[in-house]
């Protein structure tokens, strides 16, 4: 009989959280799944970590780098559930994760795209993430547009989908390699309502030597192009989209690129955002540089990252 969740999770050099994000896996108090695990190609010490796991669950697959998109693209292709749950490499679920998922798709069969609440965790400090969402209820179907006005309520480790809405939305897109999620997650929600669990389940593990990191290549990003009718049809998908090219513009001139500046600038509408996302649009370089230094030494993102 096949296991009700497979668990995705993707590996790129993430040997320092490694273990953790496994063991809180293995640790759940719902323990009808496999985990599948793709080792991208890292360069440090992640290999020799997965290669020491025994439980019987888990299966390892060791590949070239290919980015993250072909790495869960071929743990899905492998899965042989019905739900696939996502994790990163570093993040970390509550023991109850699982349990909550599956009690909430029990009540919500008709469903196929669910998520809970995340908190981010910097060190000691845990931050849980504000939403544009009134929890009226424990769990609520919502449209993911709206639900994402502050923060996107599907993440790359809080997301579990049915693995044949995959037949309609079409898999990661292997051509962006960085803002993948936000790509997929802008088809999940064109498609599929989302069931939203109104607690902290998953923490995302911000390394605070990153936070500052602006390491940037525009060809790696997602374009939107393609979402340009939709967006002319649905004000909520328009601003979300446009949420994620400020963040794109900011990175484009942290990183001197002009072109790429000006490809995100032009095709946002500045009435989207707020009248700080404004400021900081307009801001010099070496202004935005200072508030990216101040806000990392505070465990802080300046600017709106996508997901």
């Amino acid at each position: 009989m096949n296991p009700f969740f497979t668990v995705i999770i993707s590996v790129y050099n993430k040997a320092s959280h490694l273990s953790k994000t496994i063991t809180s896996v293995i640790d759940q108090s719902f323990s009808d799944f496999e985990i599948i695990i793709i080792n991208d190609g890292s360069t440090d010490n992640s290999k020799a970590i997965l290669d020491g796991l025994t439980d019987e669950r888990i299966q390892i697959i060791h590949q070239s780098n290919q980015g993250v998109s072909r790495a869960r693209n071929n743990g899905i292709a492998l899965a042989k559930s019905d739900y696939i749950a996502l994790l990163d490499g570093d993040d970390i679920w509550h023991p109850e994760y699982l349990k909550r998922m599956h009690d909430t798709i029990n009540a919500n069969s008709e469903q196929s795209v669910f998520t809970c609440a995340i908190a981010h965790k910097y060190n000691t400090t845990i931050v849980p993430v504000p939403y544009s969402i009134e929890a009226h209820s424990d769990v609520l179907i919502l449209d993911y547009f709206k639900a994402s006005q502050k923060h996107s309520a599907l993440s790359g480790s809080s997301v579990v989908f049915k693995k044949e809405i995959l037949k309609t939305t079409g898999e990661f897109d292997p051509k962006i390699r960085s803002g993948e999620d936000t790509d997929l997650w802008i088809r999940f929600g064109m498609h599929y309502p989302i069931v939203f669990i109104c607690e902290v389940l998953v923490f995302y593990v911000f390394d605070l030597k990153s936070l500052s990191n602006t390491n940037f290549n525009i060809e790696d990003k997602p374009p939107f192009d393609s979402y340009a009718e939709a967006e002319s049809q649905n004000i909520y998908l328009k601003r979300f989209i446009d949420r994620n090219r400020f963040s794109l513009a900011v990175m484009s001139k942290l990183n001197n690129d002009k072109e790429g500046f000006t490809y995100y600038r032009k095709a946002l509408s500045t009435k989207n955002l707020s009248w700080k996302r404004r400021l900081i649009l307009d801001s010099p370089r070496w202004l935005i540089k200072y508030l990216l230094r101040i806000k990392a030494l505070g465990g802080k993102k300046l600017y709106y990252k996508p997901l």
